[in-house]
């Protein structure tokens, strides 16, 4: 018995030693895979750190660039609209009006500010503190009022890039005047009216309502919003109905063989097709061809369409799968037909899911700017387009365009511009999420 009993101890002794054993190796692999899992974390956390470090920095370069553009310099001045300069013949004739030396007016007027400056060279100089779209300002204010003519007014006046970059800091007296486009006489006449509170800030808003310009100052982006807007409007008519449509054949009536599968294929891959080809195709296709002009809002929205398209045709498929057969079913069990199952039943669930789609491909195509380079839509347009046909051009093109010029100050431009489009971009993908949310169905 003592025999046996002592057997028994031992035999859970070992038991239990090896159950130890085994709970420490438990504890161990624990240990290893929490801390595999808390590395990983770790470096999770790490990568969107970085991501959003790298955000942040992206967003305040162009925020701080792009802020000063907002802001617009002005010189206010007593303007005396001479009638012997603008209408010698008091005719009041509209082409008279329009041809006047306003140039001479607006000219004439800076200089009796300083009567001292005389030669030739320093009145230029002393000039050039004018922006070339100051003349303008007052043969708009002539036109659109001709009573005024011979009446002495108070305008706001807006100073060159130059003087405009010098006031908000950005040029400084302590840069060697080699160096710099403002010399050290400028500066001293242009501190003087500062001093007389002539200079004065403001909101900007030619930035808002004026088309491209080769004078900093007075370029704005009215005239690439309204292109971006013509070209949008064509790629939402051509693509929206387009895609829709094939994505219910493709799901709900084709028949599942080779040839559709090599249909599905080939949409698939268009999707991944760099947008510079779909712009080679529109030079080929929709300009060599078929004669459409150039640089105008239809070839564009046409070119973007074709890219658009695959986008739309996928996310439509994606949501026409997600409505589950049950009410395919039940409808066609109620004695309905396959087009009012797929008009009446499906299609209205799926509309969600395909405008979300939508509404991002349409974000996709407002940010793109190769296709729109082969189809000349980056030329130099100085007038806001008034219908489809019309030479246009778009945001993200004007953005290059200025982001290419030597100028000083269209740095502040570009940057205000891809803020413009930012917002845009932002808009639309916000609203492509609000409306998945609001219209989700969950089955």
């Amino acid at each position: 018995m003592n025999e046996l009993h002592t057997d028994k101890n031992a035999s859970e002794q070992a038991a239990r030693d090896r159950a130890s054993h085994a709970s420490a190796a438990v504890k161990r692999g624990l240990k290893k895979r929490y801390a595999a899992e808390s590395r990983f974390r770790a470096y999770g956390i790490g990568a969107i750190a970085i991501a959003m470090c790298f955000i942040v920095i992206l967003f305040t370069t162009i925020i701080s660039s792009g802020l000063p553009a907002f802001t617009e310099t002005t010189i206010t001045l007593n303007v005396e609209l001479k009638e012997d300069v603008i209408d010698p013949a008091g005719t009041r004739d509209p082409a008279t009006l329009v041809n006047a030396n306003y140039r001479k007016i607006v000219f004439d007027t800076l200089l009796l500010e300083f009567p001292d400056v005389t030669s030739r060279t320093d009145r230029r100089a002393l000039t050039a503190i004018l922006s070339a779209g100051a003349s303008f300002q007052v043969q708009k204010m002539v036109t659109g009022d001709p009573s005024l003519i011979g009446q002495t007014i108070e305008i706001d006046l807006p100073v060159s890039a130059d003087f405009d970059l010098y006031h908000k800091g950005v040029i400084n007296k302590s840069t060697d005047e080699a160096d710099r486009r403002v010399d050290d006489k400028q500066m001293a006449w242009f501190d003087t009216l500062k001093e007389r509170g002539t200079i004065t800030s403001g909101f900007n808003t030619t930035f808002f309502t004026n088309a491209d310009s080769r004078e900093p100052e007075l370029a704005g982006i009215w005239g690439a919003t309204v292109g971006s807007l013509f070209t949008m409007l064509v790629t939402l008519l051509l693509s929206f109905p387009i895609g829709v449509s094939a994505a219910v054949y493709l799901e709900e009536f084709a028949p599942k063989n080779r040839l559709t599968q090599i249909i599905e294929v080939n949409i698939n891959n268009l999707a991944a097709v760099p947008s510079i080809v779909f712009g080679l195709l529109g030079l080929a296709v929709f300009i060599n061809f078929f004669g459409l002009p150039r640089s105008a809002p239809l070839v564009g929205g046409m070119v973007l369409a074709l890219m658009t398209l695959p986008t739309i045709i996928i996310a439509s498929r994606a949501a026409l799968k997600a409505v589950p057969p049950s009410i395919r079913e039940a409808a066609l069990g109620l004695g309905a037909s396959r087009m009012q199952v797929v008009t009446h039943h499906v299609l209205p669930l799926a509309m969600p899911g395909i405008l979300t789609g939508t509404i991002i491909g349409m974000a996709q195509a407002l940010g793109e700017t190769a296709p729109l380079l082969m189809i000349g839509m980056v030329a130099f347009i100085v007038d806001i387009p008034g219908s489809i046909t019309d030479p246009a051009t778009v945001l993200p093109v004007q953005v290059y365009l200025w982001a290419d010029s030597p100028e000083r100050a269209f740095v502040a431009r570009t940057s205000a511009a891809i803020m413009v489009l930012l917002s845009f971009l932002i808009f639309m993908n916000a609203l492509a999420v609000v409306l998945r949310k609001k219209f989700e169905r969950r089955w």
